[in-house]
């Protein structure tokens, strides 16, 4: 099981206390995936679509509790891509209890007819902090999905409009996590990448076990790569020394040939001898080595004095060869 099932199957299980909750979670997930059919004679009857069961049966047991009622549900197998899928449907056949259900969920308009599916949720649904935790939960079963946060962080709803995009992201926003809008295809994406923040949105679905979950992962994936920064750090160190010191090295051998270290002030003729002799250690160890000890920025500063000789001699041995 993926671990955004995982986090489904944990919604699903939990039991939605106040009536006005449970119609702000239900009214989320009608308005993702359901649909009101109509017939020739004005009969209404509520359809909802799902592929995950866990959702299927969060949207029975809603009805259920919120109404008293027990709706069909039927499953009917769906091949999409080579693949074959269950898909859920809970149909709801009485007209009179459509219309009842329609009506608490605020989905008529004020002309008496049934709202359009783009249009966004009532507001009077999501006045309260509880129900505004319920509705996100419930558009989260209906469309949402998480990222494996082994591999990747990313948390989405899918949105059938801009309008019901930029209603979540707005309910998101109440909470404190900053959530974006993306159009993909005739969809548009509610979404967010930070770890921590998809952390926030899981205590606020209230997916306690989920979110532990994800903070021990965070926690391991933090120290690794803690641990590989380090790593990768000295790695650098290392190779920035020891290809200073061949530099450094190679110049001192040709400065050695072409002009003696015998020649050289005394200064810079000891530290030319102790880069010889320890070529990999450090400035701070050689400077640990004269007699006074040097400084870093001291032995730095002769090392690369002595560069700058062996580089003039080259150029004016490059000179003379041409001329």
């Amino acid at each position: 099981m993926s671990f955004s099932s995982e986090v489904k199957d944990e919604l699903s299980r939990q039991d939605t206390p106040a009536r006005h909750c449970r119609l702000a979670e239900l009214a989320a997930i009608v308005g993702m995936c359901g649909d009101v059919c109509i017939s020739v004679t004005e009969r209404y009857r509520l359809r909802i679509h799902t592929e995950n069961a866990a959702v299927a049966r969060k949207c029975f047991t809603l009805l259920q509790k919120a109404f008293s009622i027990n709706s069909d549900v039927s499953v009917r197998i769906h091949k999409r891509d080579g693949k074959n899928s269950q898909v859920y449907t809970i149909l709801v056949r009485s007209h009179e209890t459509a219309v009842r259900i329609l009506q608490a969920l605020k989905l008529f308009d004020s002309d008496g007819e049934v709202a359009e599916q783009v249009s966004p949720a009532n507001q009077l649904l999501v006045q309260k902090s509880c129900c505004r935790r319920a509705f996100i939960r419930g558009a989260f079963l209906a469309a949402g999905s998480i990222s494996d946060p082994r591999k990747s962080y990313h948390f989405e709803i899918v949105c059938i409009s801009q309008e019901r995009a930029m209603q979540l992201q707005a309910l998101i926003g109440t909470f404190g996590p900053d959530a974006r809008i993306v159009q993909r295809k005739n969809h548009y994406i509610v979404y967010i990448k930070e770890g921590a923040q998809i952390v926030d949105l899981l205590n606020i679905m209230e997916a306690h076990s989920s979110l532990m979950d994800l903070e021990n992962i965070r926690i391991v994936r933090e120290m690794r790569n803690d641990v590989n920064r380090k790593v990768n750090c000295e790695a650098a160190n290392i190779n920035k020394t020891v290809n200073a010191s061949v530099r450094q090295t190679e110049d001192i051998l040709y400065l050695a040939q072409v002009k003696g270290l015998d020649n050289l002030p005394d200064g810079l003729a000891r530290i030319a001898q102790l880069r010889l002799a320890n070529p990999d250690a450090s400035l701070k160890e050689l400077g640990e080595m004269l007699t006074p000890p040097v400084g870093k920025s001291g032995v730095n500063h002769r090392l690369r004095k002595l560069s700058r000789m062996a580089d003039e001699l080259r150029q004016n041995k490059e000179e003379y060869y041409y001329d």
